[in-house]
C-alpha cells in the first residue's frame, strides 16, 4: 500500500495523538536531535563537505521520511554508510555532482517504491549486506586516523594500503594532545551513564573538549582552523547544476549505488525497529519517502539520506512511537542548527574522529560477521569477497561480484541439493504420497507450518511474513522434512523466528530435520539454544512433544 504511515493513523488510530502521547513523541524527538547533532556533522566532515551539509540533510530528509513513510519511527538522516560513496563521489565528479546524483538516486528510490520493488530488496543475500557494511566500516576507521593522531597529512592516498602505508610512516609526527583530546572523547562516550541517556554521551563529550580546548589554548585542529567559517543558513533549493544526457550518463553509477544503499538501510532499519515496537512497515511508501528525501536533500545542498538503525532504536528507546518524533527531532535539529552553527566550529576534529570510530565499530557488527564463519563455505566466499572488494576497491565493485558469486554458487547448491534427493527415495516417495500441508491449526494454540524446498533467503522472508497469522500460537511446529539445505540468511531468519517465538511465549519445535540441515544448525549452536527435545524426528512425535507443552502450560494456569 502506497501511504504514508502518518495519514493511516491519523485516520484509523486518533487514540496515538493524545496531547500526552504528543507529549511523548516531542520528548524522544529532543532527545535524537541530540544524538543526531554531533553525528551529522561528523559524518559530513568524513564525506569531504563542511558540517552544515550533514545538518541540512538531517533537517530535510529526516523531516520528509518521518512524513511520507511507511514506518512509525524511522528517523532518517545521512548515515555511516554512505562517508565512502560519497568522498569518492566528490573525488571524481566535485559537490555539484555529488548533489545531482543524489537529486537522481531519489528519482530512482521513488520509481522502486512506485513499481513496488521493496520486496525485492529483501532478496539480497545476508553475506552480501553483511560484507560490504563491515568493509565500509573499516575504510570508515581508516579515513580518520589522521585527524585522530593530528598527523597534519594535506595529501593522502585514496587506496587503502597506499594510505596505511602513509600512516605507519606518520605517526613519528603524532600530536599527543590532539590525541589526548580523542582518547578523552572516547572515554567519556564509552563511560557516560546509561541513565543520562537524555543526554546523550557524544554530544557531551563534543561539549566538554570543545570548552577544553578552547579556554585551554589547545594546539587542536578545529572545524574552523581546517574549513574556515561555517555558515549555518539554510538556502533556497536550487539545481546544483546544468543537467544534460551526457551528466546523467556519467552519474548514472553513481546514483544506481546511492540508491541501492539507501533502499537496502532504510529497510533494514524499518525491520529492526517492527521487531522492536511489533508493528509493520511499507516498504515499498518507505522507499518513495526516501525518494523523496533524497531530491528534496539534494535540492537543499545536502547529502544522501536513508533510515537511520541507531537514531532509530534512540528513538523508540526514548518513548516515539509516531512519525511525529521524527517531524520533531528535524524541527528541533533546525533550531539548533541556526543558533549553534557560530559555536559549531570550535569543535576540535579528533573529537569528530573519535565519534566516528564508535560509528565504525557499531557498523562492522563483527559478533555477525565472524558468526558467518559457521557458515557452508560458499556464504563464506561471499562475506570475504564483498568485504575484500569494499576495502581494496569500491563498493560498486563489491555489490556486484557479491551479487554474482552468491547467484552462481545458489545454482550450484540446487545441482548438490537435487543429488540428494536422488539419495533418499523413501522420503520423497512419502511427499508424493500424502497431501503437503501448507498452515493449518492442528489443535488449539498449536500451529503447523511446512516448507516446501531449501530453506534460502527467498523462502525466509516469505515465512517469516505468514507469521503474523498465527496470533493466538502457543505452540509453532516448523516441519523441514522437505528442507535439504539452509544457507547463511535462511539460519538468520531462522534465528530471528526463534527471537520472535521467546517475544510472544512461544515454543518453537523443528519437525524433521535433514541431516545436512541438522548439521548445519548443530555448527551454529542453534540445537543446544533451541533444545534437543525441541527437535524431533517426525510430524507424530511433534505433534506429541506440542500437546504436553500445552496441556503442561494449561495445568500450570490452574
Amino acid at each position: 500500500m502506497l501511504k504514508p504511515k502518518l495519514l493511516t493513523l491519523l485516520q484509523n488510530r486518533p487514540e496515538d495523538f493524545t496531547s500526552s502521547r504528543i507529549l511523548k513523541d516531542l520528548s524522544a524527538g529532543l532527545v535524537v536531535a541530540c544524538v543526531a547533532l554531533p553525528l551529522s556533522i561528523a559524518l559530513a566532515i568524513a564525506s569531504g563537505v563542511t558540517p552544515e551539509k550533514g545538518l541540512i540533510t538531517a533537517v530535510v530528509a529526516g523531516f520528509l521520511i518521518s512524513l511520507l513513510g511507511g514506518s512509525r519511527v524511522q528517523i532518517g538522516g545521512p548515515t555511516g554508510a554512505f562517508v565512502v560513496i560519497v568522498y569518492g563521489i566528490i573525488e571524481k565528479f566535485g559537490v555539484a555532482g555529488l548533489l545531482t546524483a543524489t537529486i537522481m538516486a531519489g528519482i530512482i528510490l521513488m520509481l522502486m517504491g512506485l513499481f513496488k520493488f521493496g520486496a525485492f530488496i529483501k532478496f539480497i543475500p545476508y553475506p552480501v549486506t553483511t560484507g560490504f557494511t563491515s568493509g565500509i566500516a573499516v575504510v570508515l576507521f581508516s579515513t580518520q586516523i589522521n585527524d585522530f593522531f593530528g598527523l597534519g597529512l594535506t595529501q593522502l592516498p585514496s587506496e587503502f594500503f597506499a594510505k596505511w602505508s602513509v600512516y605507519l610512516h606518520s605517526f613519528g609526527q603524532t600530536n599527543w594532545m590532539t590525541l589526548a583530546v580523542g582518547l578523552l572523547t572516547l572515554a567519556i562516550i564509552i563511560f557516560w551513564p546509561k541513565k543520562w541517556r537524555v543526554f546523550p554521551g557524544s554530544l557531551a563529550a563534543l561539549i566538554i573538549t570543545t570548552l577544553l580546548v578552547k579556554f585551554g589554548g589547545l594546539n587542536v585542529a578545529t572545524i574552523t582552523s581546517t574549513f574556515g567559517q561555517v555558515d549555518g543558513t539554510l538556502v533556497m533549493p536550487h539545481m546544483p547544476g546544468e543537467i544534460s544526457l551526457e551528466v546523467v550518463r556519467k552519474l548514472l553509477p553513481a546514483a544506481f549505488t546511492i540508491a541501492f544503499l539507501a533502499g537496502i538501510e532504510s529497510l533494514l532499519s524499518a525491520v529492526v525497529a517492527d521487531g522492536m515496537i511489533g508493528k509493520r512497515h511499507r516498504s515499498n511508501m518507505e522507499l518513495v519517502a526516501t525518494g523523496v528525501a533524497n531530491v528534496a536533500s539534494g535540492l537543499f545542498g545536502g547529502l544522501p539520506a536513508t533510515g537511520a538503525i541507531a537514531r532509530t532504536a534512540a528513538n523508540i528507546e526514548n518513548g516515539g512511537r509516531t512519525p511525529i518524533a521524527g517531524m520533531a527531532h528535524a524541527v528541533f535539529l533546525l533550531i539548533m542548527m541556526l543558533c549553534l552553527m557560530k559555536y559549531i566550529g570550535l569543535i576540535p576534529m579528533t573529537s569528530l574522529a573519535a565519534i566516528l570510530f564508535l560509528v565504525a565499530y557499531r557498523m562492522s557488527d563483527w559478533r555477525s560477521f565472524t558468526a558467518l564463519f559457521k557458515a557452508p563455505a560458499s556464504d563464506i566466499a561471499i562475506l570475504l569477497t564483498t568485504f575484500t572488494l569494499t576495502v581494496v576497491e569500491d563498493l560498486v565493485v563489491a555489490i556486484e561480484f557479491g551479487l554474482v558469486l552468491a547467484a552462481v554458487l545458489f545454482m550450484k547448491r540446487m545441482s548438490d541439493v537435487y543429488q540428494i534427493k536422488n539419495t533418499d527415495d523413501d522420503l520423497f516417495d512419502e511427499v508424493r504420497r500424502k497431501d503437503d500441508i501448507d498452515t493449518k491449526i492442528i489443535a488449539k494454540h498449536v500451529s503447523v507450518y511446512e516448507i516446501n524446498g531449501p530453506f534460502f533467503f527467498g523462502a525466509a522472508n516469505k515465512f517469516l511474513d505468514s507469521l503474523e497469522h498465527h496470533k493466538d500460537c502457543k505452540v509453532l511446529i516448523l516441519r523441514m522434512r522437505s528442507v535439504p539445505a539452509i544457507d547463511a540468511t535462511g539460519f538468520h531468519a531462522l534465528e530471528r523466528i526463534y527471537d520472535r517465538c521467546q517475544k510472544d511465549g512461544v515454543q518453537l519445535i523443528l519437525s524433521h530435520v535433514q541431516k545436512h540441515v541438522l548439521k548445519t544448525l548443530d555448527k551454529y549452536g542453534f540445537i543446544h539454544k533451541l533444545g534437543e527435545d525441541h527437535i524431533c524426528k517426525n510430524i507424530d512425535a511433534s505433534l506429541m512433544r506440542a500437546e504436553s507443552i500445552v496441556s503442561g502450560r494449561q495445568h500450570f494456569l490452574e
